[in-house]
């Protein structure tokens, strides 16, 4: 629990009268009620109170906290500042140590000590660094690379404005530096175009990643459609990983939105029906009482599943408040992202989905419901966003598409793409488990191999005896053949798990390539992840 909302229940005074809510008169009990609710939704709104402010900039001064993610920010207008002092405050509200620096406090054995960083940094002019890190830049970027970064792990949050020549320059520049010094990306830069709220959703569904999954509120909630789930097909069956399901929907409307190859689906899940009772009964409350939620009339269980439950030891006092006040106060939900595994001209949009399960074996909030929870024919609130990191080539160049498990969902939506515009020289390296329950979509992949859209695909399974057990495995087995598509102008697109894969293939990349073109490739764009 964050200082934050420490800080918030006690204003309230509810913290110290909590326990004691039975005792207390109706009139007491809604006064104490109301104190939680609104501290709750403040802390859960992620405002940027004074108090964390200033904890923010104390933590600043301190020395490096051992196993601390650092956020540092450049800042020139003060945006970059706010978003740094939200990301830090998102995660130590998800049990995350951070320690929050300018650019101008940052130096060379601070950043050596770090192990993991976020950078949220702007781009000012045409193309400069911000003011606070001009010393950064001078000192340490326009030195040589080296290998004195090569344990950290670090993601950037790049603002710029695209009407300008160099958007986002100076992140792009960071971005380049680090991977010069040997340190590895948790996952591709995110570009935010004059204050996309698409992309700083993108940028927290990162954060909730690296919290190990934690629901962490959005800043801004995305605008939902209404979808349908026309199709949900498991795809493993008999496997020994868990299950994974393909679906498929339709918008309810008709009206069938345009997106490229490599753009996010946004799910605003839904809790499980039996959980959403659950919290009926403890409240004393009728799940068929009239409410309005974002904006809708609805059913006060229907709105209560899109809500964030309040925190188990305050839950006791919410008995006996007004339900309209109770879904007033209780933040939505967090948006989950998917990669889009078709096109607009499939007719329907398409996701890979696995289940992920809690320690206790409770499924997981989004995966359950997609997969197991949500009836077919069933409403999907779903938001299309633009992802122009992953998009395709713009050319015809050979493209080499690498990943595993889900991550086949963006991949095939690539080759989908490729086979809709006639390009073939395509090559597909993918691992799974096994040969026998795991070749997702098999039967596609064989199609385009006879068309000439694939060339070439290389599997490995993990559970099969054979020399490639994991996708790096065929990565590197295949490195001479590797240099030579890169050497005749090939991308390199990477989609699956953040945990494992995506590090064990960048480090296979990079020794066959070397760290000096790997780095190349990112700033030509010729190497993209979509890693989660």
């Amino acid at each position: 629990m964050s200082t934050g909302f420490m800080a918030g229940m006690a204003g309230a005074g509810a913290l110290g009268i909590a326990g004691a809510a039975i005792a207390l008169s109706s009139a007491d009990r809604l006064a104490v009620a109301g104190g939680v609710l609104l501290a709750y939704a403040g802390f859960c709104a992620a405002t940027l109170l004074p108090h964390w402010r200033r904890r923010a900039r104390a933590a600043a001064l301190a020395r490096h906290q051992a196993g601390a993610t650092l956020v540092a920010y450049a800042s020139q207008s003060g945006f970059g500042e706010q978003l740094a002092m939200q990301t830090a405050q998102a995660l130590q509200g998800a049990g995350v140590p951070v320690q929050v620096l300018s650019f101008a406090e940052l130096d060379g054995a601070r950043l050596a000590a770090c192990r993991q960083a976020l950078f949220v940094v702007s781009t000012t002019g045409e193309g400069d660094a911000p003011d606070a890190a001009a010393g950064f830049t001078r000192k340490l970027m326009r030195g040589a690379g080296g290998d004195g970064l090569a344990d950290l792990r670090y993601g950037i949050l790049a603002l710029g404005d695209s009407s300008y020549a160099h958007f986002c320059a100076f992140g792009r520049a960071l971005a380049a530096w680090l991977a010069r010094q040997q340190a590895s990306a948790l996952f591709d830069m995110v570009e935010v175009d004059n204050g996309d709220t698409g992309a700083l959703r993108h940028w927290q569904n990162h954060l909730s990643t690296l919290a190990g999954g934690a629901q962490i509120a959005d800043w801004e909630a995305p605008r939902y459609a209404r979808w349908r789930l026309r199709q949900r097909r498991l795809l493993n069956p008999g496997s020994a990983g868990a299950p994974a399901f393909h679906l498929s929907l339709e918008p309810e409307d008709g009206a069938m939105p345009a997106w490229q190859a490599g753009d996010i689906a946004e799910i605003g899940p839904r809790h499980a029906p039996a959980q959403v009772r659950q919290w009926l009964d403890r409240l004393g409350l009728d799940g068929t009482v009239a409410v309005r939620c974002d904006g809708e009339p609805m059913a006060l269980a229907a709105a209560l599943a899109t809500r964030m439950p309040l925190p188990e030891p305050h839950a006791e006092a919410m008995r006996g408040v007004a339900p309209q006040a109770l879904i007033d106060a209780l933040p939505a939900l967090p948006h989950r992202e998917y990669s889009i595994a078709s096109l607009p001209a499939d007719g329907t949009l398409d996701l890979l989905v696995r289940q992920a399960r809690h320690e206790d074996g409770r499924l997981g909030l989004a995966s359950g419901w997609l997969t197991e929870h949500a009836p077919l024919d069933g409403a999907i609130a779903l938001r299309v966003r633009s992802n122009r990191a992953f998009h395709p080539p713009a050319d015809d160049r050979p493209l080499i598409l690498i990943g595993n498990g889900t991550g086949m969902a963006g991949l095939r939506a690539h080759l989908k793409a490729r086979a809709a515009a006639g390009r073939g020289r395509g090559w597909l390296l993918f691992g799974e488990r096994s040969a026998a329950h795991d070749a997702f979509h098999r039967d596609e992949l064989q199609a385009w191999l006879a068309q000439g859209v694939l060339e070439r695909v290389d599997h490995a399974w993990s559970r099969d005896p054979g020399a490639h057990r994991y996708v790096q495995d065929a990565v590197r087995a295949a490195a001479t053949r590797l240099r030579e598509w890169v050497d005749a102008g090939a991308a390199i697109y990477v989609c699956g798990s953040l945990a494992g894969m995506a590090g064990g293939v960048d480090a296979a990349l990079a020794d066959i390539l070397g760290r000096e073109r790997l780095a190349e490739l990112v700033e030509d764009g010729r190497y993209r992840r979509d890693v989660y």
